[in-house]
C-alpha cells in the first residue's frame, strides 16, 4: 500500500514535510502572514515559496502555505494574495526623488505615452495652460515645465527663447530636457539667471547663441544649465518643501520600490532630507548621494546619516547617505555624452568629428577617487559615454594604487555606450555597472537611426556582455528623466523593444530571473544592505512588492502590462492600488495645487499645528543655502 503527503489531512501532512511530531509547540506568533499566492523570494537557496510570516517589521519563516500558518495567532493579520504575486520591494539603483518631486510641481512636457507634448506648438500650449491654472507657480512668480525631448519633437529641435516669450514675456520661463541635461530660457529668465550674450561659457558647459548675430537662443547646455536651474529654482516654506519631497516618494512607491536613492543631490537637498527624516514623515527608505563638486559636502559626511563603508548602513527615520556622486559627461540623446568615436551624426553646428565632451578634467577625478577611498565613501560616477568610462577606469586605477584595499563598491552609472573591452577593467577594479536598458524603448529608434548608428546603438546599456563575463548589475529608470515604472525597467531589460516595435540588441537581452535581481538584491547589494533587503529570507526586512501576475510564468511581451497592487515596507503597506483605478496610466504630472494643498497638511506637523522647532532649524539653513 502507497500513500501521498498530498493526501494527508494538511497539519499531519506539514509535520511530515518538516520531519516533526505532531505534538510539536507552534512558534511565537507573527505579526502577519501573506499566502494563497505564489511567493517570488530571489533567493537562489528556495527560488519560491507559498507563504510568508512577519513579526516587528522582519521576515521570521518562509515556506509552504501549511508551515507558515503554524505562526498565526490571535491577534495575526492574514493577507491573502488571492493568486497575485509577492516579491521583494523593489530597490532603486539610480533615481533623483528630490527632482521627481520637482517634476511633480511642474509643467508636463513629456512625449507619448507618458505626457502630450509632440511639437513646440503643444510645448507653448501646455506651458501656457499651466501657468493659467497653477497657483504656486503663480506664488512663486516662475513658469516650470519638465520633460520636453528635442528627439520627439516633429521639429527635432530645441525650443527657442522667442517661442518661451509667447508663454510669458514678464514672467520667467525655464523647461527642463528630459534628460535632466539641457534646459531653455526665456528672456526674463535668463535675466534673472544674470546670462547675457556677453556672457562665456563655465567649464563643462554651454550657453546657447545665435552663430549669425551671437544673441541668445535660450538653451543651456550642462554645467551652464544646472548653475542657471541653482538661481532659479523655487524658494519653498518647509511645508512645501517636505511636500515636495513626498511627492517623488508617493510616485516611487506606486511603481513597488521600498528604497530610493536621490543621486545627485545638493546639500541643500540632502538637509531636506534630513528635515524630513526628523519629521518622521518618510515612509520609503532614501538613500543620498550628494554631489562631491558642490561645496560643504565634506561636511555632512558624519553620524547619525552617514556611516562609511567599513560599518553597518544605517538608516535614520528612513533617510541615510550613502557616498557620493561625480558627473563625468552628459547625455547621449541629447548628444553631450563623451564618446570615443564621433556621433553618427552630429547636432546642428557641430563638424563630423563632433563627439561630446567631459565636465571635469583628469587631475581632479583622480583627486576626487582618492578622496573616497582614503574616507570610505561609496562613490556613484555618472558616465554615459565610452570615453567617460575611459576617464573612470583611468582615474580609479590611479586612485587605488594611491590608497589599496579598500572596497567602497564605486558604481558607473547609466554606461550607455560601454564597449565591451570596458568590462574586465571595470570587473578587475570591482566596479558595479548600473545600466539604463530603459533607453531602448523611449529612445533606441533615435540613438540608431541619429545618435550612434546602427552598430553602436545595438549595444548600449550591454547587459548580456556583463553577465557573460559573470558580473552583478543593476538597472534603473533614472527618474525623473522618465517615470520610475518598474515594469517598464523589467521589460526593457529582458525585451529591449524601442517605441516602433524593434528589437534593439537581441544579444544584450537577459531572462527575467537575472531582470528581477538586478532590481531587488543586486541594487540592495549595490548599497551595501544586501544582508537586510533585496530577496524573501528569514531576518531580512519585510518590504515587499504585490504584482497583478507571475513575471516568470506569463509571456514576456506582457511584462509591462504587470500592475504593482500594493507596496510594504517593513510589514506596513504603504500604497495599495485603486481598484477603480484606470490600467496602468501615467500617474498625472504639474502636481502643483496639491502639492500647495501641503501647506494645511497636519500630517507632517507637531500637535498644535506647527513644524516642530528642530525642522524649523534645519530648514532655515535649507533656505539660507548653508
Amino acid at each position: 500500500m502507497t500513500f501521498s503527503v498530498k493526501a494527508l489531512p494538511a497539519a499531519l501532512a506539514a509535520t511530515v514535510l518538516m520531519g516533526c511530531q505532531p505534538d510539536t509547540p507552534p512558534p511565537e506568533p507573527a505579526d502577519a502572514i501573506w499566502y494563497n499566492g505564489p511567493v517570488i523570494t530571489i533567493n537562489d537557496d528556495q527560488p519560491e515559496a507559498q507563504a510568508v510570516a512577519v513579526r516587528d517589521g522582519s521576515i521570521v519563516a518562509v515556506g509552504e502555505k501549511d508551515d507558515i500558518l503554524r505562526y498565526q495567532g490571535d491577534a495575526t493579520v492574514l493577507h491573502d494574495l488571492d493568486g497575485h504575486t509577492l516579491l521583494p520591494g523593489f530597490v532603486d539603483a539610480h533615481g533623483h526623488v528630490s527632482f521627481v518631486g520637482f517634476q511633480a510641481m511642474s509643467a508636463n512636457l513629456l512625449p507619448p505615452p507618458d505626457g502630450g507634448v509632440t511639437d513646440v506648438a503643444s510645448l507653448v500650449k501646455t506651458l501656457t495652460t499651466f501657468a493659467d491654472d497653477s497657483a504656486l507657480n503663480q506664488q512663486f512668480g516662475m513658469i516650470y515645465g519638465f520633460g520636453y525631448d528635442d528627439s520627439q519633437l516633429a521639429e527635432q529641435r530645441h525650443p527657442t527663447r522667442a517661442e518661451l516669450d509667447q508663454v510669458s514675456e514678464d514672467k520667467p520661463v525655464l523647461v527642463i530636457h528630459q534628460s535632466g541635461h539641457f534646459g531653455v530660457l526665456n528672456g526674463a529668465a535668463l535675466a534673472k539667471a544674470g546670462i547675457t550674450a556677453d556672457s562665456p561659457n563655465p567649464p563643462g558647459g554651454v550657453i546657447g547663441k545665435d552663430p549669425e548675430s551671437g544673441e541668445l537662443n535660450g538653451l543651456l547646455e550642462e554645467n551652464a544649465f544646472f548653475m542657471a536651474l541653482g538661481k532659479l529654482f523655487p524658494q519653498m516654506d518647509p511645508k512645501q518643501a517636505v511636500g515636495m519631497l513626498k511627492q517623488g516618494e508617493s510616485l516611487y512607491t506606486r511603481y513597488g520600490y521600498t528604497t530610493i536613492q536621490d543621486g545627485r543631490s545638493s546639500p541643500k537637498y540632502v538637509k531636506l532630507g534630513m528635515g524630513a527624516a526628523q519629521a518622521g514623515v518618510l515612509k520609503a527608505d532614501i538613500v543620498s548621494y550628494p554631489d562631491i563638486l558642490n561645496d560643504g559636502v565634506e561636511a555632512l559626511m558624519v553620524p547619525p546619516f552617514y556611516h562609511n563603508v567599513d560599518s553597518q548602513p544605517q538608516y535614520h527615520n528612513h533617510f541615510r547617505i550613502g557616498g557620493i556622486k561625480l558627473t563625468l559627461d552628459g547625455s547621449p540623446q541629447g548628444k553631450t555624452a563623451w564618446l570615443s568615436e564621433p556621433y553618427y551624426k552630429p547636432p546642428h553646428g557641430k563638424g563630423k568629428d563632433y563627439a561630446g565632451y567631459g565636465v571635469v578634467d583628469d587631475d581632479k577625478v583622480v583627486e576626487v577617487y582618492t578622496q573616497a577611498l582614503e574616507n570610505g565613501w561609496q562613490t556613484l560616477t555618472h558616465a554615459n559615454g565610452d570615453r567617460a568610462i575611459d576617464q573612470m577606469i583611468m582615474a580609479w586605477e590611479k586612485a587605488e594604487a594611491a590608497v589599496p584595499d579598500v572596497d567602497v563598491r564605486p558604481v558607473l552609472i547609466h554606461g550607455q555606450t560601454l564597449r565591451q573591452d570596458q568590462i574586465p577593467p571595470l570587473k578587475a577594479l570591482g566596479i558595479i555597472p548600473s545600466l539604463f536598458p530603459m533607453h531602448t524603448f523611449y529612445w533606441g529608434d533615435w540613438h540608431r537611426d541619429s545618435v550612434l548608428g546602427p552598430e553602436r546603438a545595438e549595444n548600449i546599456s550591454p547587459t548580456g556582455w556583463v553577465r557573460e563575463a559573470g558580473m552583478r548589475f543593476t538597472t534603473h529608470h533614472d527618474a525623473p528623466i522618465v517615470l520610475p515604472n518598474a515594469m517598464r525597467v523589467l521589460d526593457a531589460t529582458v525585451n529591449r523593444t524601442t517605441c516602433s516595435g524593434q528589437v534593439l540588441g537581441e544579444a544584450q537581452r537577459v531572462d527575467v530571473m537575472t531582470a528581477l535581481k538586478a532590481m531587488t538584491l543586486w541594487p540592495a547589494w549595490q548599497h551595501f544592505e544586501e544582508d537586510s533587503k533585496g530577496s524573501i529570507e528569514v531576518g531580512k526586512l519585510a518590504d515587499f512588492v504585490v504584482l497583478s501576475d507571475n513575471p516568470l510564468t506569463v509571456d514576456k511581451s506582457a511584462l509591462i502590462d504587470l500592475q504593482v497592487l500594493e507596496t510594504i515596507k517593513e510589514g506596513e503597506s504603504i500604497y495599495q492600488r485603486d481598484d477603480a483605478a484606470a490600467f496602468n496610466p501615467p500617474p498625472a504630472l504639474g502636481l502643483a495645487p496639491a502639492l500647495a494643498s501641503h501647506r494645511h497638511d497636519h500630517d507632517h506637523t507637531g500637535a498644535d499645528g506647527c513644524f516642530s522647532p528642530a525642522l524649523e532649524v534645519i530648514f532655515h539653513a535649507i533656505n539660507e543655502g548653508n
